[in-house]
């Protein structure tokens, strides 16, 4: 049985964050009709530095946001694919108890922050391709 307690801290859990990222993600999918048309469209928020920069500054525009908010979110929901070395390097020792329960906390609330910046980059991305197409605060 769930207590209220219980419920109230759900708001703020790793899979709650997930499934909001990937809903995000999934609208911006469903949104984004031609995802041609993001190619030329600067991302209004690039090199403001604010917000961490979780993808990559260099290719600002919104077609690069597009393809990498997707391919996180694949990830996400089908698991990471090892490429090269990172596949056959042996897995470390694990340290002690205390240490990696502090390491998975640290870890948790990192993977926490950087999800909630990629929920509201999806978030701002459809509302772009919305203007761009002129369908700004349609369906809402």
């Amino acid at each position: 049985m769930m207590r209220v307690p219980e419920l109230q801290s759900q708001k703020n859990s790793l899979l709650t964050a997930m499934n909001r990222f990937i809903g995000a993600v999934n609208n911006m999918d469903e949104t984004v009709m031609v995802p041609s048309l993001l190619r030329d469209v600067p991302n209004a928020g690039a090199g403001d530095g604010d917000d961490g920069d979780y993808l990559r500054a260099a290719e600002a525009d919104m077609y690069t946001y597009y393809t990498q908010l997707k391919t996180i979110r694949n990830e996400i929901e089908w698991g990471a694919v090892l490429r090269g070395e990172e596949a056959q390097r042996p897995a470390e020792k694990a340290g002690e108890p205390a240490e990696l329960e502090n390491l998975l906390r640290f870890h948790l609330k990192g993977l926490y922050g950087v999800l909630t910046k990629l929920t509201s980059h999806a978030n701002e991305l459809t509302d772009r391709y919305k203007q761009e197409i002129g369908i700004a605060g349609w369906g809402q």
